[in-house]
């Protein structure tokens, strides 16, 4: 049996007298497929460049200095969180008619390039130029550069205004415009370290020591304080007794951590205010500090028998000897005791710690060090030569537990300092250095850090007591990628050589032809003609083998970016960075600024905090939780996705990131985008409202959502001003979502669509209701206009593709920040506010009728207010706002909707008496051609 078809639906003979929305904006934004075709619109019309290059030399500056990142492997999220909140900063600054030039730079030196330089030739066995140092260097520079290119492409798919029109050029051995962006192995940046180094000297804050630094015996190199991490390890606590010469069966008891620092020690040091007393166990007298008794013995599973005190007098006089080597350990006091642990005296070997390394300085003693840059006991110590100092520690409780001098033995698990780079544990180790001397600067930067804005600002108490316990700047590292420090040693008698003359000298050269002439010329053409030695006057010389710290490298940016280029100047208005530079890069910054300046290189300092996934969790290969930002990201949602979620984000402390938070991110997203194609529908993408102007904005609701919008400006503007870019998102989502998409479309929907004859011109006077409707399409044009400005600096991909459709070939980067305050009005806003109040209580009842069936649309039905109510809007104005059908007034009546008796009308849906046309009056009205 054939299926019976159903009737054709009649087509209503109205539906092209209605004015649909159209537009060519799809609501499928397709931002992975579509956002590289804006890049290249920006790219081939020198959006950012040509902004940046008509400000130059008139406009008010912002200068936000980039940190460089490290050219070495792919940008992740961390690094896209850093780079689109600069960008979202530059952006707002551009729109607001700033000179704002955005220069990024990249840290090209250092350990890790360096060893991934090597493994691949080891990998490849080239042992020719593995032992070639200037090899390794040009392959250090190919490496580089190449990282150099691929981060400089992710920052552009982030949607990152900069000039990378000389990107391409960029080689190992090509010199780039430093205007466009750095990177601190290009000769002029490599010869302004150069200058910065000397400039310090001068001043003099430059000087070589040997003094107990943190050393990795992995890399077997120095390490700075920024590049120190601290990690769990497993120790051996040992109690070890000094044996006292002159007091048969006396020992002072020491308590350590490292014993593989013992055949290092020097001395015991004491406090001076703390008591100590002699405790007599069995036929031995342990000297220990008074309070530290109980935890002693209990450790010990010692008990004593009688206890007798010490005077300060009584432990000066003490002739204590070393453990196991034949030599005297001399008797100090210092400060830098205390009664938290051990046993109140503190076993001192001044090359191996910096507390150490003062007392032993206030009583006279060398730094004395046994141990080699691999980490071994050199011959000084004969009777462990070669030895690993970790793997020694076994050994040297054993040879106290021959010896009977060791005490007590336990393991325990605590913080230690770790290599930032291979991870693994380091030593203090005592070893010539080049230093920079902090302790001068110190007043001057507790002066500096109160002038600074902190963001947030808890960063400045963490920021100042670094600053105040740091100790002197270790700037030599014994590698070979980077600049090298350009000293120089006597062949007769050792003496280093470094004056003014032959940093200027060297200085000079290095500007004319790069910094490889360290490695490529004899020694006597790198100094000044007729150089002597101060102490011998000898005129031979050897180069010394140390370089920079890479810290000091990315640390002179202010010197060698601010300051050497035309448009640029220091201090800068921003420093942006996440939370760990308070120990690394602000303070490299900071500590050359201060010395050569004497100024801080920046006035803000704002920071973000880490990266984790949905579960709290750290990034890790090993979890297999880790998200990349090009690969993962991008290709899936887009750039603009990625923004919206950087601009969601309270990111002054650490954020959370996956795959469901981006498919919410989606949504809003989705929501805004739907707010941008009602506006662009119901303007036919401007064309409607080409013609009109502010003044064409009459009827009190579009004065209203106008206000709203000023409102909703002002609340954006401070956001941007306080960096509170989440506050941006959530005022920017809540005015498309609730104040626009929910509230005032629903209301004028109406008058959008039917208060036009499509027939008709657009200019048509004879219509009435033409005005109302072009007071809402002028209304419209000013949202669209001013919202894609105010979240063009976060959208940066959809506002664009939106302002092309309005404006073809005109970027949104060039519009300048709205002024809406010509729409603030506090009276509509008061009317309004009553007026929702009532809305609000008639949709409670209206959807009421709508859950039990007796209504389907708002427009069906008929309502009461109280008589009060008619004081905010007549019942015709009332029904318009409430997006109801027909309201009345009575006295003392309550909030009451029941279904309008009257006939719908078929061309517009609202209830009303029907002409003779079957129309309601205002579509009968529209619909009749006075022609």
């Amino acid at each position: 049996m054939e299926q019976e078809q159903k009737p054709a639906k009649e087509k209503n003979p109205w539906t092209h007298t209605i004015q649909l929305p159209t537009t060519s904006l799809n609501m499928k934004a397709q931002l992975p497929k579509n956002e590289p075709a804006i890049q290249e619109f920006w790219k081939k019309n020198r959006i950012y460049a040509s902004i940046q290059e008509k400000r130059k030399d008139g406009a008010e500056r912002f200068l936000l200095h980039d940190g460089p990142p490290y050219a070495n492997g792919n940008f992740h999220v961390g690094h896209g969180l850093n780079k689109i909140l600069k960008d979202i900063i530059v952006k707002y600054y551009i729109l607001n008619g700033y000179y704002s030039p955005y220069v990024p730079g990249w840290d090209c030196h250092g350990l890790p390039i360096e060893l991934g330089v090597i493994k691949k030739l080891k990998d490849k066995k080239d042992t020719e130029k593995l032992n070639d140092p200037v090899a390794i260097r040009k392959e250090c520079r190919r490496y580089a550069t190449e990282y150099i290119h691929i981060q400089a492409n992710d920052q552009s798919r982030f949607g990152v205004f900069w000039d990378d029109s000389e990107l391409e050029r960029l080689t190992p051995e090509n010199q780039i415009n430093p205007e466009k962006f750095y990177y601190t192995m290009s000769p002029s940046y490599e010869a302004a370290i150069l200058g910065a180094f000397a400039d310090i000297f001068k001043k003099g804050f430059i000087y070589k020591g040997e003094k107990p630094i943190h050393w990795c015996p992995h890399d077997q190199t120095a390490l700075a304080e920024a590049e120190v991490e601290y990690a769990e390890h497993t120790s051996d606590s040992v109690y070890v007794a000094f044996p006292v010469a002159n007091k048969p069966d006396t020992f002072v008891v020491i308590w350590t951590t490292t014993p593989w620092t013992l055949p290092a020690n020097l001395g015991v040091s004491f406090h001076p205010d703390f008591s100590y007393a002699t405790y007599t166990v069995e036929n031995r007298n342990y000297i220990i500090a008074t309070g530290l008794e109980e935890s002693f013995f209990a450790k010990t599973k010692m008990s004593f028998s009688q206890k007798t005190s010490l005077t300060r007098a009584e432990l000066e006089e003490l002739d204590v000897r070393h453990p196991f080597l034949d030599r005297k350990s001399i008797v100090m006091f210092g400060t830098h005791v205390t009664l938290e642990t051990g046993t109140g005296i503190v076993h001192t070997a001044p090359g191996h710690g910096q507390e150490d390394y003062v007392i032993g300085r206030e009583y006279g003693l060398e730094p004395y060090s046994p141990v080699d840059h691999a980490g071994r006991y050199t011959k000084d110590f004969p009777l462990m030569e070669g030895k690993n100092v970790f793997a020694a520690n076994p050994e040297v409780i054993d040879l106290l537990r021959e010896k009977g001098l060791l005490l007590g033995h336990e393991k325990i698990t605590h913080s230690y300092p770790h290599c930032w780079r291979c991870h693994n544990p380091l030593i203090f180790r005592a070893t010539p250095q080049w230093f920079l001397k902090v302790e001068p600067l110190k007043e001057k930067a507790a002066e500096e850090s109160a002038k600074i804005q902190w963001i947030p600002g808890w960063g400045e108490k963490r920021f100042t007591s670094m600053v105040e316990n740091r100790p002197d700047w270790c700037l030599s590292r014994q590698r070979t990628w980077g600049v090298p420090i350009p000293a120089f040693a006597c062949k007769k008698c050792g003496h280093t050589h470094m004056t003014p003359e032959s940093l200027d000298y060297i200085h000079r050269l290095v500007q004319e032809n790069g910094i490889e002439i360290w490695f490529s010329r004899d020694t006597k053409d790198l100094l000044p003609p007729g150089s002597v030695c101060e102490k011998c006057g000898h005129t031979e010389f050897q180069k010394e083998n140390d370089i920079l710290d890479v810290w000091f490298d990315s640390g002179v940016s202010w010197y060698s970016v601010l300051e050497k280029n035309p448009g640029l100047s220091t201090p800068a208005d921003l420093y942006l960075e996440g939370s760990d530079q308070h120990r690394g890069w602000f303070q490299s910054s900071l500590w050359p600024s201060l010395a050569i300046r004497g100024q801080s290189p920046y006035k803000t300092v704002l920071t973000h905090g880490y990266i984790l996934d949905d579960k709290g969790r750290a990034m890790s290969k090993s979890l297999g939780n880790v998200i990349s930002p090009v690969k993962d990201i991008i290709p899936k949602y887009g750039a603009d996705i990625l923004r919206l979620w950087v601009s969601s984000e309270d990111y002054r402390s650490d954020s959370r990131i996956g795959f469901p938070m981006l498919d919410q991110l989606s949504e809003s997203y989705r929501k805004i985008r739907n707010t941008f194609r009602y506006i662009l529908g119901n303007t036919m993408d401007g064309k409607a409202a080409a013609y009109l102007t502010d003044a064409d904005v009459t009827e009190p609701i579009d004065r209203w959502v106008l206000h709203e919008l000023y409102e909703t400006g002002e609340k954006i503007k401070k956001a941007y001003q306080n960096y509170e870019f989440h506050a941006v998102y959530h005022t920017a989502l809540k005015f498309t979502t609730v104040t626009l998409s929910n509230l005032y479309f629903d209301i004028i929907r109406d008058r959008l669509y039917c208060d036009v004859n499509p027939a008709e011109s657009q200019g048509n006077s004879v219509n009435p209701f033409q005005s109302r409707r072009n007071s809402s399409i002028a209304a419209l044009r000013i949202i669209g206009d001013s919202l894609m400005t105010l979240l063009a600096p976060v959208l940066s991909f959809t506002m664009e593709e939106i302002h092309q459709i309005l404006y073809p070939g005109k970027s949104v980067f060039e519009n300048l920040w709205p002024d809406l305050e010509k729409w603030k009005n506090p009276q509509i806003k008061e009317k309004m506010d009553k007026i929702l109040e009532w809305k609000d209580k008639v949709n409670i009842k209206v959807e009421e009728l709508r859950k039990n069936g007796t209504l389907g649309s708002s427009t069906e039905a008929k309502v009461t207010l109280p008589a009060e109510a008619s004081a905010w809007a007549n019942a015709d104005e009332m029904a318009f706002y409430l997006v109801v059908s027909e309201v009345i007034f009575e006295e003392k009546a309550s909030v009451h909707a029941e279904k309008s008796g009257k006939e719908k009308c078929p061309r517009c849906w609202q209830y009303d008496d029907l002409t003779e046309k079957g129309l309601c009056r205002r579509c009968s009205a529209i619909v009749e051609n006075p022609a």
